[in-house]
């Protein structure tokens, strides 16, 4: 393809977008990305969340190398098979996503979807916070971290799956001493705890070492490496800290971490509200 074919492209797609509407492509853009968005809203920390992704991967790849081949008077047996083959990942793909599908359309007549934001999180909130003031009062260690934009799937593989609702007796009972998952973390996942007895990365460094327990490296270690919120609990003193980015805000009360999470947990990001104090060794 030489330069005046290239240029006569141009061209003729630059006279094809002059035809249409400015407001109808901003509408048809807007109602895509809404389409596109929705989808991946239900299919994220799912097993088909990679197979939409591999799968959209190779058709754009597809399509694109038929666009070239269908210009050519030639390969049309395989542009034919290629058009069917579309026809039928499309049914492929419906079969394959009907548990998620039918958990979409689940979602769609409950009552729950309808609710605020700022709502629910208002209440996991609530029920963050009553769990970690027992704890705190009763000096039971505690390790909870609160996902955010940056999915923790990985690690949760590493613990028990629980995807249960979160409620503070949930919560008690998890960290209670003795029981077969207190002494690691907790994930939570939106409105639901999705792993207990998980095990985080420890934070590397040799000033950590004598300051801080092993809950408050763990802590510190795994918001070094994503964007979650990280709730500690001493176990020796009942203090209660919040690690992001690396850092760790400690010695707060429940209406500090309750101010602190509802900054996080809103699309603008955390903002640290103290600066970390040193203290003597704590345990877990």
């Amino acid at each position: 393809m030489n330069y005046e074919q290239i240029s006569n492209r141009l061209e003729q797609l630059l006279a094809r977008i002059q035809t249409y509407a400015l407001h109808e492509v901003i509408v048809e853009l807007l109602v895509i990305w809404i389409i596109v968005f929705a989808v991946m809203r239900i299919l994220r920390g799912t097993r088909g969340a990679r197979v939409v992704k591999g799968m959209a991967i190779f058709l754009i790849v597809a399509t694109f190398v038929m666009s070239q081949l269908s210009r050519e008077s030639s390969f049309e047996r395989l542009t034919y098979l290629y058009n069917n083959f579309i026809r039928f990942a499309a049914l492929a793909m419906v079969i394959a996503f009907q548990p998620e599908l039918r958990r979409a359309l689940s979602r769609l007549g409950d009552a729950r979807l309808f609710q605020s934001h700022s709502r629910r999180t208002a209440k996991v909130i609530e029920e963050i916070i009553r769990s970690v003031s027992y704890l705190s009062r009763n000096k039971i260690g505690a390790l909870i971290a609160l996902e955010r934009q940056i999915s923790l799937e990985g690690i949760c593989e590493s613990g028990t799956q629980i995807q249960a609702v979160i409620t503070h007796e949930l919560l008690n009972t998890i960290f209670w001493p003795g029981s077969a998952l207190h002494d690691m973390g907790v994930v939570i996942r939106g409105e639901q705890i999705a792993a207990a007895g998980v095990q985080f990365p420890l934070a590397e460094g040799e000033r950590f070492e004598t300051e801080l327990g092993s809950r408050h490296r763990s802590a510190i270690g795994l918001s070094q490496e994503v964007d979650a919120l990280v709730i500690v609990v001493s176990e020796e003193t009942g203090t209660i800290s919040l690690a992001h980015k690396g850092e760790l805000i400690r010695n707060l009360s429940p209406d500090d971490l309750r101010s602190a999470l509802t900054r996080g947990l809103r699309p603008d990001m955390f903002q640290a509200a103290a600066t970390p104090e040193p203290k003597t060794s704590e345990e877990r």
